[in-house]
């Protein structure tokens, strides 16, 4: 009986040293693993659109640009919306 008692708190050891030793390797490399996990969050998040977005999004100059380069001037005190 003894024998077996000896092999239980052998492996009981084992194991509290293999989770202390899991937590300092988790403790010393946690900067590491969040960016690990930010950079595939970010990969899936961008994957999963498709690269849709070229197309989709306007680019550059904006759909109600002015036509006229002197439509472009905004009045003093103005919230920018031209008058016509």
């Amino acid at each position: 009986m003894q024998k077996i008692i000896n092999v239980l708190a052998v492996a009981s050891g084992l194991v509290s040293a293999a989770v202390v030793a899991s937590g300092v390797f988790v403790y010393v490399n946690r900067d590491s693993i969040i960016d690990g996990i930010k950079s595939q969050a970010i990969e899936a998040v961008t994957g999963s659109l498709g690269g849709g977005l070229g197309g989709d999004l306007p680019v550059g100059a904006p759909d109600l640009a002015p036509a006229a380069p002197d439509a472009a001037a905004v009045p003093s005190g103005g919230l920018g919306v031209p008058t016509f």
